[in-house]
This record gives C-alpha cells, structure tokens and sequence, in this order.
C-alpha cells in the first residue's frame, strides 16, 4: 500500500454524511480496489455545531473555511457535494486549476458554466468526474463518455427527475390532479418543501444538457434547453392519454439532426408528453429514473435505477472518488472533455414533434371544416381526430362539443402556430391543453 488518497469534502447534508458513512464502512474494500487507503483531510460546512448524530468522522475535520481546505497541499482529490453555483464555482475552479481532481454531483453548476470547468481541469491537468450529477446511482454519463465512444448517438431520451414523475404516476394511478398528486408526494418526502426546481423543470433541464454535451460532443449549457413544467398538466390530460394507450411523462430529450440550413445541429429539450405504453420509459413508475439512449451501432440502450437520495447519489460519488484515486496514483488522468464537434443548438421551433389537442369547439355543422383548415394553412397532417359531447356527457347535440386531434410529426412551430389561430376561432370556445406526443405511437 502507497500513501493516503487525501479528500477534502465539500458538504455534508443528506449526500456529504453518507459518503463518510460509505468511506468509513467499506474503507479496506475501497483501499484494496484503489491500491492506497483513502482519507479525509477535511469537512468543509456552514455551520460548525450543527448535529450530525453518530457520523463516524473526527470532529476536529470539520471547517468553515473551504477555500483554505481546498488550498492544502496534502489534498489530493475535492469532493463538492454542496450545490448551487456561487461559491462551489470558485472553489472548483481553484482546485481544478491547482491540479487536484474534484468529484462533483453538482448539476446545476455543470449545466450553468461546465465549461469554466473543464477549462480549469485542462489548465491544471487533474480529472474532472460528475457521475453523480445526474440520474443518481445509475452508470450513465461514464458510459456516455468512455464505453459509446466510438459510437454515434443519434438520441437520447430520459426521465431524470423523481419528484416529477413520482407526482405523474401517481395521477396516472389513482386520477388525483397534480396539487393532489404533489402534495402526497411532499408528505412522502419526494418533493422539496419549494419544489419549482423539479415541477417547472429545471432540474431536468440541467441534466439534460450534460447528457447532451456527452452525447453529441458539444458544449450545451442550461439557456440551450427548451424548458417546460408539468404544472399544467391536469386529471383530464392523463385519461385522454388513458384512452390513447399512452402515459404522461416528464422527459428530456435531446437529438441529433439537420437544421433549417441543413446543417447538422441538436436540439434539447424537457416537457411533459404522452408516450405509448409499449415505449420503454412508459413503465419507469415511482421516484426512479431511466433514460432511452439510441446509438447507430450499439442501438437502442436502457439505464435504468434511483435517480436521486443519499445513499444512491452518495454511490456514484464514491465510484467517481476510486476512478480518480486509481488516475492518480498511476499518474495518468481521464481523456479531456471531447467537445470538438461543436455543433449548433436548434431552436425549439425547429425541433420535430407532435401534438395532441383538446378543443373546446362550438356543437354545429361546419366546426371540423373549419378546424382542419387551419392545420392545412400551417403544412400540420392531421393523425386522427376524436370528437364527443362537451365534459364526456351523453351523446346528442348541445351547444359545446370537445375535439380531440393528434397530428403526424411537424416543426414545433407550426404546431404553435396552429394552436395559436385555433385560439382565435370563434368557433373555439377554449383550447383545453396542448401535449406533446412522443415514442412512435
């Protein structure tokens, strides 16, 4: 056995106690899988007589003092498990750019400005992993980054937030609206007391854009991702999905295809939309998580597992903290960022899909006529259309009517367009919602 592996632990919450729980319990596996003994230099933290109940750790490694921790010349490898940009931004830079390595499960920032670190990494030569950062203790982004390689991505589909799709499966499960639906979920302690982050998607967001630098070698930040929530989707969204065989899911989806100029680009996006239960996302229930990868020779690929929680985030963590740790005792460090391809990021407009849409219409001759004709006007085909009494009553002509359409793969924005006009049809008492439709149905 060499010397200690030193690591400076930035955090300790939920993620940071069990990765010293982690360290101290499996210490002789990790030591014989790594060929030197890891220890920890220090515990960076906010406030220094918070109770951290039975931590097996030396109470005399905690500081408020990151910056300095991460200064010292016995720390080999920091671990940033705090979160936020400001001030983890900083001190990842100084380590990166001092030649230490850093393990982090910080999304947020990688999404917001990954590229200051991976300019930082180069700068001073040491590895930067973030296994962590999304979809917890599922083998995605090494995979994404080292085994497809040699492979071309073409997409790649995910769920990466459990808060959303714990609160869609349960109106899927039990037909609650989502105030219900997350307020079980904040009961079970899937859902933040302020769940914005996850409901309006920015979680998602941010993971989708490390998933799409990986994939397509291509610098994507948080301000490239088309954004939406799922606070809109209602009780009726999730049984018109029902009655199609679909299921709604938050999902992010990032591809890889031509331009308006026909130029090779990618697009990037999260939004809520109904999959066809035959899809393989469409059974990923609960708090989990998966995501979808299509890769032209390896194929269609599933990573499936808890996406989120200390003991799972605290896993890829600790396997990111022995991949380092092996690097740096052989001297060697990980293949740099691959971002060469450098492709341009497409509007949402631009981005292929389909939509389903409930209309409100008035019940007369001529309505249908009338409808189609504006998806005519906007180059939108139209799938298939359904239509019934108002609020599902009984059959027989009343004032309103409800119009159901899907329509065939079109640009995003004539399909917003289209909606756009229908809303001004006096004929349109209300556009009830507007899904996306995706996986083939």
């Amino acid at each position: 056995m060499t010397s200690p592996v030193r690591l400076a632990l930035l955090g300790c919450g939920t993620v940071g106690s069990e990765v010293v729980r982690l360290l101290h319990g499996q210490a002789a596996d990790l030591a014989a899988r790594i060929g030197a003994p890891l220890e920890i230099a220090g515990i960076a933290v906010r406030r220094l007589g918070r109770d951290r109940g039975d931590l097996p750790v030396d109470p005399t490694l905690f500081t408020t003092d990151a910056l300095g921790l991460i200064k010292r010349d016995d720390v080999d490898v920091v671990v940033e498990v705090v979160g936020g940009i400001e001030p983890a931004r900083g001190w990842l830079v100084e380590a990166l750019r001092a030649g230490k390595s850093v393990v982090t499960a910080n999304k947020a920032l990688l999404a917001e400005d990954g590229a200051a670190l991976h300019d930082a990494a180069a700068e001073g030569g040491g590895d930067l992993y973030y296994e962590a950062s999304v979809a917890g203790a599922i083998p995605l982004l090494r995979p994404l980054r080292e085994s497809l390689h040699g492979d071309r991505i073409n997409r790649v589909t995910g769920i990466v937030n459990g808060t959303t799709n714990f609160i869609l499966s349960a109106m899927d499960a039990t037909g609650a609206g989502f105030a219900e639906a997350l307020e079980e979920a904040t009961e079970l302690g899937y859902a933040e007391a302020d769940p914005t982050a996850d409901v309006e998607g920015f979680d998602a967001a941010a993971k989708a854009a490390i998933l799409a630098s990986l994939a397509f070698h291509t610098r994507v930040g948080a301000a490239d991702v088309h954004r939406e929530g799922i606070t809109e989707v209602t009780a009726a969204d999730v049984a018109s999905a029902k009655a199609m065989g679909c299921t709604i899911k938050l999902l992010c989806i990032a591809a890889r295809g031509a331009d308006a100029a026909g130029r090779e680009a990618v697009s990037v996006r999260v939004h809520p939309a109904m999959i066809p239960l035959g899809h393989p996302l469409a059974s990923v229930g609960d708090a989990f998580n998966a995501v979808f990868v299509e890769a032209e020779a390896a194929g269609p690929l599933m990573f499936y597992g808890r996406g989120a929680g200390g003991a799972p985030t605290a896993s890829a963590v600790l396997g990111d903290v022995v991949a380092v740790s092996r690097n740096r005792l052989a001297g060697v460090r990980s293949p740099s960022e691959s971002a060469y391809a450098d492709l341009p990021v497409r509007p949402m407009g631009e981005a292929l899909t389909r939509y389903h849409i409930s209309l409100d219409v008035a019940d007369r001759p001529g309505v249908l006529e009338a409808v189609a004709g504006v998806f005519a006007r906007h180059d939108v085909s139209i799938a298939t259309v359904r239509q019934g009494p108002a609020g599902g009553g009984a059959a027989g002509r009343g004032e309103d009517a409800d119009l159901v359409i899907v329509t065939h793969v079109a640009p995003d924005a004539a399909l917003a367009a289209t909606v756009g006009e229908l809303r001004g049809l006096d004929i349109v008492r209300s556009v009830a919602s507007v899904l996306r439709v995706e996986g083939g149905l």
